[in-house]
């Protein structure tokens, strides 16, 4: 294929279960795309993947890629020319690949699989445990190997480049980076190479943007009011990237939601660390100086993303059986509601712990105790309200499966002891579920071989770091500071700022979008490391905290370490992959000069 000017993307999923909206929007009317791409593989997604494989070795891939995105359009894909590229692969890519083929002969079409393979390292487990590595955020040692179910690298872009190179019309991979998908296509197109760090860069920006659908046109949205009434057809996103790495994203016309600088840079703090040091295996990005451009409505330009240089190790992420886990929620109603609640949670616990002791058993790994409507997860900077109805969701990790069911007998035994005004959804009682935690490491390149089968055409790809790995230096970003003035206002974040969260991990992360760029310094003043911190203290296992500043689009990241209580399914939290965090955020208070809030007044970015 000859180099191209500029394509089409379209991002059809940001997780596995996503609905299958994307592809009636990108097959109908005037999209006109080159590539439609799918993201399905959180940590979470990975553990409940390994699960299936267990149970049956034709699963552990994401079946509704197979039976909702492509078994319906599989004639107009091989009509339009369309190609598809996708993650859903998980712990098995060869078994979905041969599971669309087997659609693909049934329906007599001519379309080519391409299956990407070579991240599972599970048959190098024990090689691994030699070696002593370690986990590469807490420094623990390897769990026992008998209890690792998988262990992935995340690999990169180059394999689907060059599968969609030998003719592939629809590319599965395993453990692939969110982003790598898109880069896949960009790299066949524009033949960019491992030593373009900057359009290696561009092309990995664009992906992060896509890759999460609809939380770029509206969804999950700060200014949510402002696409409330259009959210039920909300658009998808698409991005028209040129061969110099310039974007411009969008959605299909006449569909809702809403494409702006708002909700792009929410978008692109989005689950990022330090953004001038994100990690791909492709190439380590600094989106820093990143800038967001309204071109129209409902299109943003973004520009300005830099590699810095190619990483010589993969992560490698492995997941582990770690005891069981349950948890029930129930629900109290009437005055002291909230007291009501904590009351019974305690002596469903107190008798659970007195009974475990009697039977010679271990206390509890974890518990937790939540009361949902009382603004428990705004900690001490919670309000004195009063609330006469709340949920209460007790879960509790023990390594016994024996002492899991043993707390929920309790929860519904002791309904009938209980203060007045508990109210129970009649149904199946909650069951004791396996913990399948993560544990993250860093191998070498050359323990990776990756392998790719397009039709009946297998080889293999050795995936060392050819690029450059000595990094650009990264630049120095002074925060502006604010200046002196008389007349001050307090005003809440969001009058000032987008935000939005999300995890990696065990860790979380806020980023803070300035809505005007004079508002920024008054930000940075009020947001320190210290006052997040305390937004989330009741959290945090400890206080450890980043902030990031960057300049291109007049934001703060901040990154709350061991903030999610072990994380993913491991987490007993109600929210265990701080979704909510940018909200709990949002209303602190922000001093500011009242007159640039006068001077702002009426601005299109506010």
């Amino acid at each position: 294929m000859v180099k191209q000017q500029s394509i089409r993307i379209g991002g059809a999923t940001g997780f596995w279960g996503e609905t299958d909206l994307a592809m009636e929007q990108f097959l109908q009317g005037d999209c006109k795309l080159d590539f439609i791409v799918f993201d399905y593989l959180a940590e979470i997604t990975m553990s409940i993947l390994a699960r299936a494989r267990a149970g049956d070795a034709e699963l552990g891939y994401a079946t509704d890629f197979v039976t909702t995105m492509v078994q319906p359009h599989l004639t107009t894909l091989a009509e339009s020319g369309i190609k598809l590229i996708s993650n859903a692969g998980g712990v098995n890519p060869e078994g979905c690949a041969r599971a669309i083929r087997k659609l693909i002969d049934a329906a007599g079409l001519d379309l080519t699989v391409a299956v990407v393979t070579g991240d599972d390292l599970l048959d190098q487990v024990e090689h691994l445990a030699a070696a002593n590595v370690t986990e590469m955020f807490s420094g623990e040692e390897l769990p026992p190997i008998d209890k690792i179910a998988s262990a992935n690298a995340y690999i990169g872009a180059v394999p689907i480049a060059r599968a969609l190179d030998l003719g592939a019309d629809i590319v599965v991979t395993g453990r692939c980076v969110d982003s790598a998908v898109t880069l896949g296509a960009c790299l066949y197109a524009f033949k960019w190479g491992d030593r373009d760090l900057d359009l290696l860069a561009a092309g990995s920006l664009v992906g992060h943007l896509i890759e999460c659908g609809p939380q770029m046109t509206g969804g999950n949205y700060t200014d949510w009011e402002s696409v409330a009434e259009s959210l039920t057809d909300v658009g998808y996103p698409i991005a028209e990237v040129s061969a110099d790495g310039a974007a411009i994203v969008t959605k299909p016309q006449g569909t809702g939601g809403v494409v702006s600088r708002g909700s792009v840079g929410e978008q692109l703090l989005y689950e990022i660390g330090d953004p001038q040091n994100y990690i791909l295996p492709d190439v380590i990005c600094d989106f820093s100086r990143v800038e967001l451009e309204q071109a129209g409505e409902d299109r943003v330009r973004v520009t300005g993303a830099r590699g810095r240089g190619v990483p010589s190790d993969y992560k490698v992420s492995m997941t582990w059986a770690d005891g069981w886990r349950a948890g029930t929620t129930l629900w109290y109603l009437g005055r002291a509601a909230p007291r009501k609640g904590r009351l019974f949670a305690e002596q469903v616990v107190s008798r659970t712990r007195r009974k475990l002791t009697g039977l010679g058993m271990d206390d509890f790994d974890a518990l937790e105790v939540e009361v949902v409507g009382n603004e428990s997860h705004w900690g001490v900077s919670a309000r004195d309200t009063v609330s006469r109805e709340v949920a209460i969701k007790i879960a509790c990790r023990h390594q016994d499966k024996r002492a899991v069911a043993l707390l929920l007998r309790e929860v519904a035994g002791a309904s009938l002891g209980a203060p007045p005004g508990l109210a129970v959804f009649a149904g199946t009682r909650a069951k004791p579920s396996p913990v399948i935690r993560l544990f993250s490491t860093l191998v070498p390149r050359s323990m990776v071989t990756l392998g790719l089968q397009v039709g009946v055409e297998r080889q293999e790809l050795a995936m060392t770091a050819d690029a450059p790995t000595a990094l650009r230096a990264q630049s120095s970003h002074e925060i502006p500071q604010a200046e002196s003035e008389d007349s001050l206002v307090e005003v809440p974040l969001e009058r000032l700022a987008w935000a939005r969260s999300g995890d990696k991990g065990n860790k979380a992360n806020v980023g803070v979008m300035a809505r005007r760029a004079e508002f920024l310094p008054w930000i940075a003043q009020s947001l320190t490391e210290t006052y997040v911190a305390g937004r989330f203290g009741h959290f945090m296992a400890d206080a450890a905290i980043d902030r990031y500043y960057l300049p291109g689009i007049h934001a703060l990241n901040f990154v709350l370490h061991n903030a999610l209580g072990g994380g993913g399914v491991a987490s007993l939290r109600n929210d265990p992959q701080a979704k909510s965090y940018a909200q709990i955020l949002l209303d602190a208070p922000i001093v500011i000069p009242s007159q640039l809030l006068e001077d702002s007044h009426g601005s299109t970015d506010f």
